[in-house]
């Protein structure tokens, strides 16, 4: 018996469609349809995930003049996948819909929470108001950190809503029958989406310099004028990263469920000592822009800290990552 006909033997035993078997070996249906019709040979990873799935031996599928099954034997208990069923999956999707907007809004606030603080002490200084440089500095730090508490009580309640599905981003799993061509689907129609939307924030961010450099060509002396369109600045940003933000989340989500990109099966076997540098790397960034911020309290210059951490992050992960693999 040659491996096509073993193919279908052991596909019907099974009680799967081409379809549902092809989806167990993330494969097209066509590809299941070409091993079956005897027009090509799975790879090598294909037959031994084959072997596992069907519980028979690889001499078995291989060797014509094997008839009877050979089915395979270990003394070690074979871990259970977890299995995402099209309930848990829609269940997910609808989770990160409602909190993705509410993520995007605390982290505007985050953005954004310096404004009334540069602004009214901007206006102290130069007597525009009724109080001192000091005191609008004061009434301008107290509302940051009520925004930035705010923000903080969005991200844990986001939080809590998505915690039982963390599994999707760190753990290995399968799906059952018809969620890969369900969130395929909906990647798909999004894609057009997704793209207009990275398109126009991405134009904010560049655009968001025009009301600052307009200002310093019609009065670059005029420091509240200067301050005021800085804060205007920082406003069109934290629009355009609620943009991004809202869209990512959603985008990352599909791929959590395809298990593709960050989330494919092979970066979730990674490192964790890459996660812990990187966890420790962005918690030192936020110490030391809060820190130099409060001390100098020039926060219309450190926030480059930020775009500097960015920028040195990717050469920070790849030098942890091959540490990890020398070690």
């Amino acid at each position: 018996m040659i491996l096509a006909d073993k193919i279908i033997k052991l596909r019907k035993k099974a009680g799967w469609s081409q379809e549902e078997f092809a989806e167990q070996m993330d494969v097209s249906r066509q590809s299941v349809s070409k091993w079956e019709g005897a027009q090509s040979i799975p790879d090598y990873n294909k037959l031994i995930k084959m072997s596992g799935l069907f519980g028979v031996t690889i001499d078995y599928l291989l060797k014509e003049e094997i008839e009877e099954e050979e089915h395979t034997e270990t003394t070690e208990e074979i871990p259970q996948v977890r299995r995402v069923s099209m309930e848990e999956a829609n269940a997910f999707l609808e989770a990160k819909k409602e909190t993705a907007p509410i993520i995007a809004y605390g982290v505007f606030l985050c953005i954004i929470s310096p404004v009334c603080l540069i602004f009214l002490a901007t206006l102290g200084e130069s007597g525009l108001i009724g109080m001192s440089e000091d005191t609008g500095g004061l009434v301008g730090l107290i509302i940051l950190f009520v925004m930035v508490a705010i923000a903080v009580g969005l991200f844990i309640h986001s939080g809590s809503k998505t915690e039982k599905y963390e599994y999707l981003e760190k753990e290995i799993f399968e799906t059952e029958y018809g969620v890969t061509g369900m969130v395929k689907e909906k990647k798909e129609a999004m894609s057009h989406t997704y793209t207009r939307n990275n398109i126009i924030a991405t134009s904010l961010c560049i655009l968001a310099v025009v009301p600052l450099f307009s200002c310093a060509i019609i009065d670059e002396e005029n420091e509240p004028l200067m301050v005021g369109a800085f804060c205007l600045l920082l406003v069109i940003v934290g629009v355009a990263v609620v943009i991004f933000v809202r869209g990512g989340i959603m985008w990352e989500s599909y791929s959590k469920l395809l298990q593709e990109g960050e989330y494919s099966k092979v970066k979730k076997a990674g490192s964790p000592l890459v996660e812990l540098i990187s966890t420790v790397y962005w918690l030192v960034i936020t110490a030391a822009y809060l820190g130099i911020s409060l001390f100098t309290m020039d926060w219309h210059i450190t926030w480059i800290i930020w775009v500097i951490a960015g920028v040195l992050y990717p050469a920070v992960a790849a030098i942890a990552g091959a540490f990890d693999k020398k070690k």
